[in-house]
């Protein structure tokens, strides 16, 4: 089963074109997470009964939205995700920002955030942990598995971490030191899609 490439072939014709909206940015997510991890991602395409041909159509609508000369913000999210579920002012040093959140049904422990700055610009957006869910117990290299944390939990598990430049945008990379299984500490880097874990590439 080979990666998803933006060189795939069009969608054909009786590919539906249009999609719920949360259905469809759930598949933007997909998109991304499928370089690394095809199997679960076509596990996710079936959980949505969606293809994998509708993948690609929805995030070819996303980067056309995104790139369109008056997107900006956050409202290309809430044209897809509606209004967000959750709206909190944050204070990240001398940032003020304000939170919003959606629900992620693929992931309902975790919430896709964004974080928006004066003017409404976009400053992050990722997935993080749902309020009250609770997060894996990161103790060493062996519990980091595949879509199971985020880059918060595994910065704090493995403190101090040091933010890296990601290979991709939506992608982000920490430089950490965890112990092995056996108890030995090594320096580990570890690559995150959309702000969730896939992988390890030290």
């Amino acid at each position: 089963m080979s990666p998803a490439t933006d060189n795939d072939p069009p969608t054909g014709p009786g590919t539906p074109s249009e999609l719920p909206g949360p259905v469809a940015f759930q598949l933007v997510l997909l998109r991304r997470m499928a370089d690394h991890h095809p199997g679960m991602v076509e596990d996710a395409l079936r959980e949505l009964d969606v293809s994998r041909a509708e993948m690609r159509e929805a995030n070819r609508r996303w980067q056309a939205r995104m790139h369109a000369p008056r997107a900006g913000g956050v409202q290309p999210y809430r044209a897809l995700l509606g209004a967000p579920q959750t709206a909190a002012t944050r204070r990240i040093g001398d940032l003020t920002c304000e939170a919003l959140t959606w629900p992620v049904p693929l992931w309902p422990d975790l919430r896709f955030e964004v974080l928006t700055a004066a003017r409404g610009t976009v400053w992050n957006a990722w997935l993080v942990r749902a309020p009250g869910a609770p997060s894996p117990e990161l103790r060493t290299t062996a519990d980091l598995a595949p879509w199971s944390c985020t880059v918060d939990e595994v910065a704090r598990a493995f403190a101090p971490a040091r933010p890296m430049e990601g290979s991709a945008p939506t992608r982000w990379r920490l430089a950490c030191t965890a112990a092995d299984p056996d108890g030995a500490p090594r320096p580990i880097v570890t690559e995150f899609t959309w702000g969730l874990y896939q992988r390890r590439v030290d």
